[in-house]
């Protein structure tokens, strides 16, 4: 894990990291519908799991972009940026209704990253722990899967005051809608390091990344 401090008097957003730091402590979130339609038949043609190629591309475009690496160490009220950030996708447990979080290292390397992420799962299911260690793993998003519905919207509250950076990303069951396959996925971040622009912008950069991914 590396990072570099960034200067909040230099840093281009310093008025509104102040303002959203200090006077209105919030964050910010968007569910949109990206259409998945190449995606899925890309997966199906190839055998390759739709879930891990999605979050293979969810990570690319979050490591794509230093405002989503964002963290704050609160211990010395620093104001940081992480060199990469990883998801920390999740296995659900039909037999227990729980979930474990895994923690899988993103690579730019597909093959890589997909072989890895299979492996993590496959070793998660052997386990009903919880397991979540956000003290050991500070520079990882959480990304997470809503299998069991096509939502329209939904919100996550993190109680004022708790200046938390990383990105946290929902994504539910795609459905078909005029003969496309549209998928509903929220996105959301500390208002003190994003805005509507950014957040917004992680959609338009993951039906680019799903464009490309599905030419290569």
């Amino acid at each position: 894990m590396n990072y570099e401090v960034v200067d909040k008097e230099t840093y281009y957003r310093k008025g509104v990291f102040r303002h959203f730091t200090e006077d209105c402590k919030c964050s910010t979130s968007i569910t949109s519908r990206v259409d998945v339609t190449e995606l899925a038949m890309h997966s199906k043609k190839t055998g390759a799991k739709f879930y891990l190629n999605f979050l293979y591309i969810l990570s690319k475009v979050l490591n794509s972009r230093d405002d989503y690496k964002m963290g704050y160490l609160w211990q010395t009220e620093e104001l940081i940026r992480y060199d990469k950030i990883n998801p920390t996708q999740y296995v659900f447990h039909e037999d227990t209704e729980t979930c474990t979080p895994v923690y899988t290292e993103y690579s730019e390397d597909y093959d890589a990253f997909y072989a890895n992420a299979l492996k993590d799962l496959e070793n998660a299911k052997k386990t009903r722990e919880y397991g979540l260690d956000m003290a050991n793993h500070p520079n990882w998003f959480d990304a997470s899967y809503i299998p069991w519905l096509s939502y329209d919207s939904l919100n996550i509250e993190l109680p004022d005051g708790y200046l938390y950076f990383a990105p946290i990303v929902n994504w539910g069951k795609y459905r078909e809608e005029n003969g496309r396959l549209a998928m509903p996925v929220t996105v959301r971040l500390n208002h003190a390091i994003a805005d509507g622009y950014l957040v917004a912008n992680v959609f338009r950069l993951l039906q680019r990344e799903i464009e490309l991914f599905v030419e290569r």
